[in-house]
């Protein structure tokens, strides 16, 4: 991994941003919102853009794409594009129709990178969640050698520069390796991956066949009903990952982030909002006399629990509860609030009215700028060797990912120990 150049090299050639933009969203979220978000994703440094046919926004993800092309902040190859084949056209004659319909969606020509999303097949067709009478998903059978070998011919068609999976155990990628006539390898194995899930197995296995491991749910945060166990401990508040993170003057979530950029693994941030967000999000998020650090540091508050109380017209939170650097001082009209920070009295950070809370108790909705903007730290610090030790330590093999409709499939990947 060359962490100068912020790219990992792919098997076949290619490179990878080590970070990456994910655009998935619970369905209760506007797919209008994958716009604007990734519009701004770009526009504060992300090249790496992940999506799929199952998070159906690939409209608005291509328009957001396009958009930055056409106002000149970037060219169509420095972006790198990730979109998946969902469970109902792993059959080898639906491969290319799946791909061609993400392109269309997108008004791109090719894709730069196209995985199998989950092993385990359902019935085919464009219902994405297909059910029988009793609300259970319809199950499919395929042979997954011969899905890859669709895969192979999409790349070798020019509509995708690089194919992967996610989701896949071990024993499935030998599957593919070992395939007779074998014409590609996975560049990829798009899994979940964070302190509480830390892979080592798979990563290792993957490294020695020369396959990139790409994290997603790397904060183990977003818990959506039917997908993911609800009764798994919260991982950015464990006690080791705080007290490292309070030791480096950062936040837990940066300090999970760049665990896994060490561990030489891709990292995907996925962040949303329950509101929609407001056509205004390109606006500055900070006054030119705050430094990006500080801007960091005060987008860490969206992963803790805060009190907060309303004041006129916007809304304040407790200065205990805000990294010790950093104070939030008043609310100033909607879209703004008064910071100090050390040596800097008053400086003015933009930020849109929902990133505060009105009563205590109340968990802060991401915010889409202040996120994505502290994501970007993570190249400006290192972990030391006994802080990626200790980081290893609290592995609890706790996914919280399960993926529960695949329970009982052949091919469900998870039974697995790795």
């Amino acid at each position: 991994m060359d962490l100068k150049s912020q790219k990992v090299k792919l098997n076949d050639g290619h490179f990878i941003p080590v970070l990456g933009f994910g655009t998935y969203a619970p369905e209760e979220v506007p797919k209008s919102e994958a716009l604007e978000a990734t519009k701004f994703a770009i526009e504060i440094g992300f090249r790496h853009i992940d999506s799929a046919r199952m998070y159906q926004n690939e409209e608005q993800v291509g328009q957001a794409i396009r958009s930055k092309i056409a106002d000149g902040a970037v060219k169509r190859e420095d972006i790198f594009y990730t979109s998946k084949l969902w469970c109902t056209f792993l059959q080898p004659d639906l491969v290319r129709p799946a791909l061609e319909k993400s392109l269309k969606d997108l008004q791109l020509d090719y894709v730069d990178l196209y995985i199998i999303h989950f092993p385990v097949a359902m019935k085919p067709g464009e219902e994405l969640l297909p059910k029988d009478e009793n609300g259970k998903i319809i199950l499919d059978s395929v042979d997954l050698c011969r899905t890859w070998e669709a895969l192979e011919k999409c790349k070798d068609a020019g509509l995708t520069k690089s194919i992967g999976v996610s989701n896949f155990n071990h024993k499935q990628l030998e599957k593919i390796l070992n395939k007779l006539g074998l014409k590609y390898k996975p560049v990829c194995n798009q899994v979940e991956c964070h302190p509480y899930l830390n892979q080592s197995k798979l990563l290792n296995f993957c490294k020695s066949h020369d396959i990139v491991l790409v994290a997603y749910s790397a904060l183990g945060s977003q818990r959506v009903k039917g997908w993911m166990n609800q009764n798994h401990p919260v991982l950015l508040e464990d006690p080791v990952l705080c007290a490292i993170a309070k030791k480096n003057k950062q936040t837990p979530a940066l300090v999970a982030l760049r665990y896994q950029i060490q561990r030489g693994i891709v990292v995907l941030i996925k962040s949303f909002n329950k509101k929609r967000i407001k056509e205004n999000t390109q606006q500055e998020v900070a006054s030119h006399k705050l430094h990006a650090q500080n801007i960091a540091h005060l987008a860490g508050i969206d992963a803790h629990e805060l009190a907060g109380r309303a004041v006129r017209g916007g809304a304040a939170v407790c200065a205990s509860d805000v990294p010790d650097a950093h104070r939030v001082v008043h609310g100033r009209g909607r879209d703004q609030a008064a910071v100090r920070t050390e040596g800097q009295a008053g400086d003015v950070v933009r930020v849109a009215p929902q990133l505060f809370v009105e009563g205590p108790g109340r968990q802060v909705p991401q915010l889409q700028p202040l996120v994505l903007a502290r994501g970007r730290q993570v190249f400006d610090f290192e972990l030391s060797p006994e802080d990626m030790k200790a980081i290893d330590g609290i592995n609890r093999n706790t996914r919280y990912n399960e993926i529960l409709f695949g329970v009982g499939h052949p091919d469900y990947p998870f039974s697995e120990e790795y």
